[in-house]
């Protein structure tokens, strides 16, 4: 992953007009060769004209039954800015297109402004996979813009979309509606991805419907194990729930391949504890996860806060190890373990890994580190001095089996309870996870690389 650096635009005079500046580009060469030279980005605001014809161009996409094909005027004076940073705002309004005159519209646009063409059928995957590989921020006030798009189309949006530490451009719909539903309610159904509260387990031996090699998302805190089935959290992707007397919010990314769990408790003053539902939101196809209780968004990856109420305290959360395991060895090493009910599938088993996301990322995610497959599964870290550390995890159960060590400064990994983890020198708990490296690449882009 890449961070492109941007020249200096020369000041903007008396007008708004934005000066166009020269991008001084360090991408590296698999980027360049996979999506070509990015396009050049003005500084400063839109002019008046730019922002009469976005509101034109957004009254369309919120009503498109008043629009006609012929009805081009806004769409061409936005062509002819050539202004990359707009074509954030046609994807947007490409994602709720329901009229494909006006979704072909928005991508002949993004074409004249990129100076490319698209292949049918990807178009909309094309173009932001162009964006993000290039960079490409967005224009001044474009979140307002993106919010009145989003929000016309999926109702409890309203409070998400504020200012914050989050790339909104970045962001895409999942195609779910939000999980809006209050703590402790999630027997209720919902038109969304449907999170759990205090879930209701079942100890090792009556888990009858549970295979050997069935894989599960292992947790121990405090001497107390529990299994969270895969074949369950893909239907759930999130919980809250209590082991070992800690509070925690467990979000599985199918995506991502990461099952994580963060700590939500024992918080800073004031602080309570978040409810973590799902948004039905993605970024960089990973989901975006937000607390009910304040309509506080986090980062699903790093646990931060990045918009809201707990994004001004600067919460983090903590991290516990989750260990990618098979049952029957889950079981064997903790022999009084718990694991969910099976009822908590909803009578679905859908094995997305091995049939949806076979071939890759569904959603845009630009540019991947070449250096791993972009679902090579990776066990991801964080070393005492704040650098990331990935350790494919193939590789490393390997050399491990072979009787090898597998170190990078002070972070060892070992082979735990049919799975892999991470700690230190001392032999303390680092809070690990396994991933797919596209995902970890993304999220700590500076990432170190275990190579054996």
């Amino acid at each position: 992953m890449f961070r492109q650096a941007i020249a200096t635009v020369i000041a903007v005079c008396l007008s708004s007009v934005p000066v166009w500046a020269q991008t001084t580009t360090s991408l590296p060469d698999y980027v360049i060769a996979a999506f070509g030279e990015p396009p050049a980005i003005p500084g400063g605001p839109l002019t008046a004209d730019t922002i009469a014809a976005v509101d034109d161009v957004l009254a369309i996409a919120v009503n498109q039954s008043d629009w006609s094909p012929t009805d081009t005027d806004a769409l061409d004076i936005i062509a002819q800015t050539s202004d990359p940073r707009l074509v954030w705002l046609l994807t947007d309004m490409q994602r709720f297109a329901w009229r494909p005159e006006f979704r072909a519209a928005l991508t002949r646009v993004a074409a004249d402004i990129l100076d490319t063409s698209f292949e049918s059928g990807r178009q909309r995957t094309e173009i932001i996979n162009k964006m993000m590989a290039w960079d490409i921020p967005a224009y001044p006030d474009y979140l307002s813009h993106k919010a009145r798009v989003f929000t016309n189309y999926v109702p409890g949006w309203e409070t998400l979309f504020v200012e914050g530490d989050i790339d909104w451009h970045l962001v895409d719909w999942g195609g779910v509606n939000i999980d809006a539903r209050p703590y402790d309610t999630t027997d209720e159904i919902c038109h969304c991805i449907p999170a759990i509260d205090n879930p209701e387990v079942d100890t090792a031996e009556d888990a009858t419907w549970l295979q050997d090699d069935d894989i599960v998302f292992g947790i121990a805190i405090n001497g107390e194990a529990r299994a969270y089935p895969r074949r369950i959290m893909e239907v759930r992707e999130m919980v809250n729930d209590t082991l070992g007397g800690r509070d925690l919010g467990i979000p599985y990314c199918t995506l991502c391949g990461a099952a994580q769990a963060y700590f939500t408790d024992q918080l800073p003053a004031g602080v309570q504890r978040p409810i973590l539902r799902t948004s039905g939101l993605l970024i960089r196809s990973n989901k975006v996860m937000y607390d009910i209780e304040t309509k506080s968004v986090f980062d699903t990856f790093t646990g931060k806060a990045v918009a809201g109420p707990l994004a001004e305290t600067g919460l983090q959360l903590d991290q516990a190890t989750v260990i990618t395991a098979d049952w029957g060895t889950w079981r064997t090493t903790f022999p009084d373990t718990t694991v969910l009910k099976e009822e908590l599938a909803l009578g679905r088993d859908f094995n997305l890994r091995e049939t949806r996301d076979a071939n890759g990322p569904i959603f845009p995610v630009g540019d991947v580190d070449p250096r791993l497959g972009v679902h090579e599964d990776v066990i991801g870290a964080i070393t005492a001095n704040g650098m990331p550390v990935a350790f494919p995890r193939s590789l490393a159960v390997a050399a491990l089996s072979a009787g090898q060590s597998v170190t990078f400064n002070d972070v060892k990994l070992e082979l735990f309870a049919g799975g892999l983890r991470a700690v230190g020198p001392d032999g303390q708990d680092l809070g690990s996870h396994q991933a797919f490296w596209f995902a970890w690449s993304q999220f700590y882009p500076n990432t170190a690389l275990w190579e054996g």
